[in-house]
């Protein structure tokens, strides 16, 4: 292993811990998020390490991680949290395969593609396979520890910026980076780039058309924003009724603290 990979590694186990000062709230209910989630979704999680403080600050956003559903229990009679399958690159063992029972309990969104077929959602879910074993990007985690030493009082707009997005190794990968490369490997968009053929010309669709962006340009938050995929809210999907809310009775707090127990 070479020096740089070992501070790296070193690093990684330090970016890991869970943060001190920051707790994550889940906001619905396991088993609604057990039957919700699907194969071909981006599941975002809101995150508790040291690294997740820092990817927040510099994406300016609520989500640090992102890993793709690749198997699911939504029409089993009884789910099976351990069945629920996930594929992401986590910073320590590289793009692995965990359940869902690693993030249940932490804040988390569904980001769905909408109108694939399942041909190309396998595909998607083949491509990201094929890179298990690969490694966190060590540049990244270098450059995402810069940013837990001091937080820099950088303007909003070019903290982004900031975040050297990895040193383009393809044996390398970020969790972002290797969602994009899946979906763009089917040509699903996620935030493409529109481009007018001419300029001069009217805006009508025949005028314009779309270049993809670089993969190592994604960070989590852009599936969330992204108009191409749904925001799935599992607690609404599993038939909310505001009719049927338990209000208690007492007088309105404000100590607010969302609690699912």
């Amino acid at each position: 292993m070479s020096p740089l990979n070992w501070i790296g590694k070193k690093i990684a186990h330090f970016l890991q811990k869970p943060s001190p000062t920051y707790r994550s709230e889940t906001t619905c209910e396991p088993d609604a998020l057990i039957r919700t989630l699907k194969k071909g979704d981006v599941l975002l999680v809101d995150g508790m390490s040291r690294i997740s403080t820092a990817i927040k600050y510099l994406t300016q956003s609520t989500w640090s991680h992102a890993a793709l559903c690749i198997s699911d229990q939504c029409n089993a009679e009884v789910p099976d949290i351990t069945k629920v399958l996930l594929l992401e690159a986590d910073v320590v063992e590289g793009v692995r395969i965990i359940d869902l029972q690693v993030y249940v309990d932490q804040g988390t969104r569904i980001c769905r593609p909408v109108s694939l077929n399942q041909e190309d959602i396998d595909k998607i879910i083949e491509y990201a396979k094929a890179r298990l074993g690969h490694q966190y990007d060590t540049k990244n985690i270098l450059d995402l520890a810069r940013y837990l030493i001091q937080t820099p009082p950088v303007p909003v707009g070019w903290r982004r910026n900031m975040l050297s997005l990895g040193s383009g190794d393809p044996t390398r990968a970020i969790c972002s980076s290797l969602l994009a490369q899946s979906f763009q490997s089917v040509g699903y968009p996620i935030l493409p780039q529109k481009i007018s053929k001419d300029r001069n010309a009217s805006h009508d669709s025949d005028n314009i058309f779309f270049r993809s962006r670089h993969h190592t340009l994604f960070v989590p938050r852009d599936f969330d924003i992204s108009p191409y995929f749904a925001i799935v809210k599992p607690t609404i999907e599993q038939h909310f009724d505001p009719y049927t809310f338990n209000w208690d009775s007492r007088s309105v707090t404000k100590d607010f603290k969302i609690d699912n127990s």
